[in-house]
């Protein structure tokens, strides 16, 4: 046995599965050892020695490229500051939207209570009604809709998609599937998860905002995402202090745009901001260098000229070890700065003209306001007439949101306040009764309601559309109910019902519990959500405080006393005094404040309350001012948009944020008087020195037309006369001649004439300026009424300049320019922005003279030009928009009149009388050739208008 043990062992020893056994075990002896090694004997050591090292590629931010003006004035900079980022460092799991909602939260409330401000890009904001509201429109929503559903084409975005409120949006990002903002009402049950719950709406939107943003970023690591700039070293402090517990946060070195003045240039120079989806598409194609983290130009000159300024990234290699920490840099290149720009405005006028358009504005206002209830226009009133009565002053300044409703109902709202909300109530609890039994048993037609319950009203039938309720898509606009509503012959209580029966209700809208409702609980419903709609909205609220300032139920003392409790204007002791016991009158009183600007036009958007002027240099093309009013402050939507300073400028009835000078267009009125003049010297169908006796009617063909001046009349006029005072009959005779063809009158001959010439000035075009322009309007209709400005013209104010400068010029009409020159960081020029020739007006010189002679005669007979050192030459100009509403007041000119420099073109919109916008150029010339000491000119009060004004020109 033992013998044969022995060879057993001596057969295993020998074999080669033992020599592989002893590998085995020595082997596995070493891996022990070294694990003991590296685990018992120096597993101290090299943990605290560990670190992960990754390679990472870091682009560098190049330095945005300075903005000047014509005389090297800064305009636009930039200045270094610290941003605080995130980057999504957690790793996927049920705990992860949780975990990264509280750090988001804890960040806000710690940069909010330094007084800084968290990035909102989102387009997407709370207005001041305290509604959600998207900030774009058209084909831009539908891309937003279709990038925050995933959806590669807007055309495959499903009806719902399309028709999602900014409601819907929130609810869906901030939803359970989504990014999970809010709590579970029972934490067993994932069905009872509630959107923003724990959240205020405001919070709520800046949560959804920022992990829209980080998700975007998602798709690569260790991509940074913005959540302030420019914060404090108190911000900088805290967040270091808390770095711990918030995951991939960090503060980070940035740079942020400036600008200098910036309300008198935001319109030309726009702003930047982060890059969008859509617009990083678009640059991509001729720069891949872009990435969704860069800041780009948004609007004007910054986005125009972005390439130029943009400058070029540097590069570099790290290594970041398992905290993202830099621990190694292998190579760097540097980044190079952007072009600096040099624009052809001059800044103090541009500034100048701005304080000028401001105080003339409000002059008229003043003017205009009378202490009365309400305006009703008197049978065949014309415009001129119109006032503006105290009572919608009031109003206007809750209309456009300067007093804030919503504090009225506030824990720390002020003694007035709470009366008025008091009264409120009691009022809004009224009206909707009223509204529910109209809907349920009055049933009244529209049109035999009075003028308050038709506003409230129509307003419901607004607000269902506008959410979807209504489906537009179904409507049958030849439907007989439809048309008896448009007709305004039938209820709304019918009209709702009728809808409901044709099934044009979305009732996925309503809180219905059954899948197949009946008509009669749909209908219930439907009025259970109107009422929620209109106690939740602050669009109907306003429309509450309307009547309830009709009513006397809230006072005009009332509205005063708020301005100064809300600290929207500076008040005295005395004068608080004052308006409270009696002594001053509220009329007075918001008078005052509106003569000394502080209650600006813009504050109350009542008619007028913009307006526009552009200088040009008339002999190189190039702008000078380029003026709007109202404005807006750049500096708070440049980097990181300020969310409620942009939903309060978005939503402000002035318009702030619209270019008048170069968006806005009217028709020319007189001020188009020249180009028919040329038409008719040149086309030979009057003489200069022929004379056409004015009647007051012009009745060659029906129907008549008549002068302003009718039922008088001007007598006998040439051509310098016509013009000088601006006779329409004479011009009425021109635009007839111009279109006799064989002896019969020819509308469309006439027409393409007086196109030519049009054209020949230059406004059948775009002026040619380098940021966004209306497209103008040659009249193609009626070429008796198109010789005298009227018809279809339209043109903006830009274009109208562009017009007067060929005139000043004898002809040569430039493609006008706000850009001088471009140049690198070191003062060379890289590319000259001279203005070009667009085309040169060739006509006889006694044309010309008979053009400069009779503009001449326009100023010379206004005697508010008297006693100027620099002669003007110019031509006044009205253009009717609506009936119920003050023409547009417009001005063209241009000086010296023996040598021209520059040329004007002012339009006050709804101004009344082209006079006021005639005198506020005296004032812009007065300036620009210091005819009279600034501090006399710019006063900081309105400048009440001393024209004595003619019915029309």
């Amino acid at each position: 046995m033992f013998k044969n043990i022995r060879e057993s062992i001596i057969t295993l020893v020998t074999s080669r599965l033992f020599v592989l056994f002893l590998v085995f075990i020595t082997l596995f002896s070493v891996l022990l050892y070294r694990l003991f090694e590296l685990q018992i004997v120096n597993g101290e050591n090299y943990a605290n020695e560990f670190r992960l090292k990754i390679k990472k590629e870091k682009s560098i931010a190049s330095t945005r490229g300075k903005i000047f003006d014509v005389k090297g004035e800064l305009l636009a900079y930039n200045e270094l500051a610290y941003s605080v980022t995130i980057e999504d460092v957690l790793e996927a799991g049920s705990e992860k939207n949780k975990i990264l909602n509280a750090t988001i939260y804890k960040l806000i409330t710690m940069i909010e209570k330094n007084g800084d401000k968290v990035v909102n890009d989102f387009n997407i904001i709370l207005n001041n009604n305290n509604e959600y509201e998207f900030a774009l429109t058209d084909t831009q929503l539908l891309r937003f809709k279709a990038d925050i559903y995933g959806i590669t084409n807007v055309e495959k975005l499903t009806y719902a998609q399309q028709t999602a409120t900014p409601d819907d949006i929130i609810n869906f990002l901030a939803g359970r599937k989504k990014f999970a903002i809010g709590t579970y009402a029972d934490p067993n049950d994932k069905e009872s998860f509630v959107v923003g719950d724990g959240y205020t709406k405001s919070e709520l939107l800046k949560m959804v905002s920022i992990r829209y943003a980080i998700n975007l970023n998602s798709y690569q690591k260790y991509i940074p995402t913005k959540i302030a700039t420019d914060v404090s070293d108190k911000t900088v402090a805290v967040v270091l202090e808390n770095s711990d517990s918030l995951e991939g946060v960090k503060i980070a070195e940035d740079t942020i745009r400036k600008y200098v003045d910036s309300t008198y240039f935001s319109h030309i120079i726009g702003y930047t901001g982060n890059i969008s989806s859509e617009e990083l598409k678009t640059l991509s194609v001729s720069d891949n260098s872009y990435s969704m983290n860069d800041v780009i130009g948004k609007a004007g000159i910054e986005q125009v000229m972005e390439s130029e300024l943009q400058g070029q990234k540097g590069k570099e290699t790290v290594f970041v070890d398992n905290l993202g920490r830099v621990i190694e840099t292998s190579s760097r290149t540097e980044p190079v700065a952007g072009n600096d720009l040099h624009l052809t405005i001059d800044k103090n006028l541009q500034k100048a003209v701005y304080s000028l358009l401001e105080q003339k504005i409000a002059g008229i206002l003043v003017s205009k306001i009378r202490n009365v209830k309400e305006y009703i226009p008197a049978e065949n009133a014309s415009s001129s007439a119109i006032i503006i009565p105290i009572d919608d002053v009031y109003y206007a300044l809750i209309n456009n949101s300067v007093i804030d409703i919503s504090h009225f109902s506030d824990k720390n709202a002020k003694s007035v306040e709470k009366q008025v909300y008091t009264a409120y109530q009691d009022k809004m609890t009224r009206v909707l009764a009223d509204i529910r039994s109209e809907l349920l048993e009055t049933g009244t037609p529209y049109k035999d309601l009075d003028v308050e319950k038709q506003v409230y009203e129509s307003y419901i039938v607004n607000m269902l559309t506008q959410n979807n309720v209504i489906n537009s898509s179904k409507l049958d606009t030849e439907d007989e109910v439809y048309l008896n509503w448009k007709a305004e012959t039938i209820s709304l209580k019918e009209y709702l019902n009728h809808i409901i029966a044709m099934n044009w209700i979305d009732t996925t809208k309503l809180n219905l519990d059954a899948k197949y409702s009946g008509s009669d609980e749909i209908y219930e419903q439907l009025l259970n959500y109107i009422e929620l709609n209109l106690k939740d909205s602050m669009s109907f609220s306003k429309k509450v405080y309307k009547y309830m300032i009709r009513d006397n139920s809230l006072t005009g003392k009332q509205v005063c006393i708020l301005l100064f409790e809300q600290k929207i204007i500076d008040c005295t002791d005395e004068e608080k005094e004052a308006l409270e016991n009696g002594s001053v009158s509220p009329y007075n009183f918001l008078l005052e404040k509106i003569q000394k600007l502080d209650v600006t036009p813009a504050q109350l958007a009542l008619d007028p309350c913009s307006g526009s002027c552009v200088v040009t240099d008339v002999n190189t093309g190039e702008i000078r001012a380029l003026v709007t009013y109202p404005s807006y402050d750049n500096n708070r939507l440049a980097n990181t948009i300020d969310a409620e300073y942009y939903a309060s400028i978005s939503t402000d009835l002035s318009k702030p944020m619209w270019d008048y000078a170069t968006q806005q267009k009217s028709a020319p009125g007189s001020t188009f008087k020249m180009i028919s003049a040329v038409a008719g010297l040149e086309e030979s169908v009057i003489t200069r020195m022929e004379n056409i006796t004015c009647l007051g009617t012009w009745d060659t063909i029906q129907p008549p037309a008549n002068c302003w001046i009718s039922p008088s009349s001007h007598g006998a006029l040439n051509i310098e006369g016509a013009l000088e005072h601006s006779c329409n009959f004479f011009f009425f005779e021109v635009g007839y001649r111009l279109s006799k063809n064989n002896g019969v009158y020819d509308s469309e001959q006439g027409l393409r004439k007086l196109a030519f010439y049009a054209d020949q000035f230059g406004l059948s075009d775009k002026s040619g300026i380098e940021i966004t322009e209306s497209e103008p309007q040659v009249s193609d209709f009626d070429a008796i009424r198109s010789s005298i400005g009227q018809g279809t013209h339209n043109y903006t104010t830009v274009g109208l300049a562009r017009y007067v400068t060929t005139v000043a010029n004898n002809g040569t009409c430039f493609n006008l320019s706000v850009i001088d020159k471009v140049t690198d960081s070191s003062g060379n020029v890289i590319k000259d922005y001279t203005p070009t020739v667009r085309n040169n007006v060739q006509i006889a010189a006694t044309t010309w003279d008979s053009i400069h002679r009779g503009m001449r005669k326009v100023v010379e007979s206004k005697t508010y030009y008297e006693g100027m050192a620099v002669n003007v030459a110019g031509k006044t100009g009205t253009a009717q928009e609506s009936k119920s509403r003050a023409n547009h007041a417009l001005f063209v000119g241009y000086a010296p009149y023996e040598n021209p420099e520059i040329s004007i073109a002012t339009r006050i919109a709804f101004g009344y009388a082209s006079d006021y916008a005639a005198e506020l150029s005296r004032d812009v010339f007065k300036y620009y050739y210091n005819l009279e000491d600034e501090e006399s000119l710019i006063t900081g009060t309105a400048e009440v208008p001393t024209a004595t004004v003619t019915v029309g020109d």
